[in-house]
């Protein structure tokens, strides 16, 4: 049986408390369960490290439900996107280049991972997509774009995002979709909400 692992509790304002936890799956994890169970706050926020809890509105029962979690249940799956993608980045040479390979297995290996939107951020409708492959990383632009088209599919690290409305941004460009990514309409608004499976597939 895994050992727990600490989850350490801050106060921020007068009723938001941040919760920190060791990576992107575990607050992933954690903020799934606490909605699951109910959990009396208005936000529930995951990111990399933490979850945010706002506008709780007793305090001891939050930390009574935090200190019955068990650290090492993984994430309940959440629904499935499959996002058609056009493999024509500018960075799809430099990739193969850092993956050993040829651009056509850079197209097929980005599609053989499905992904999990860990966090939202940088940009509404901007999902964190964990999956790839420590021995896959790739470095960020050392000087970012000025602009990069909405629905561009890009790596930085072990991530995997798409930009969901045209923005400066330092990550490697792989190809883009046409995928909505954010309707403020939609519920929820974020095509790839926390917790979402992803798949890209090769509509090149």
């Amino acid at each position: 049986m895994l050992a727990p692992m600490p989850v350490h509790l801050r106060e921020f304002g007068p009723a938001a408390v941040l919760a920190e936890v060791d990576d992107a799956a575990a607050a992933l994890a954690l903020a799934t369960w606490a909605r699951s169970r109910g959990v009396a706050a208005d936000e529930v926020v995951p990111a990399a490290r933490t979850v945010l809890f706002d506008g709780v509105r007793d305090r001891r029962a939050l930390d009574a439900l935090i200190e019955a979690w068990s650290p090492g249940e993984a994430a309940a799956p959440g629904g499935l996107v499959e996002l058609p993608v056009t493999y024509d980045g500018p960075d799809l040479e430099f990739v193969a280049g850092a993956w050993g390979v040829d651009v056509a297995e850079v197209v097929r290996r980005h599609g053989a991972v499905e992904y999990v939107a860990s966090f939202c951020g940088f940009a509404p409708g901007f999902a964190y997509l964990a999956g790839l492959p420590a021995d896959l990383a790739v470095p960020r632009l050392e000087s970012p774009r000025a602009q990069v088209p909405a629905g561009s599919v890009a790596l930085a690290g072990t991530w995997c995002g798409v930009y969901p409305s045209g923005s400066p941004g330092g990550w490697r460009l792989l190809g883009r979709t046409d995928a909505r990514l954010w309707d403020p309409a939609a519920d929820p608004p974020a095509l790839l909400a926390p917790g979402t499976r992803v798949r890209f597939r090769d509509a090149s």
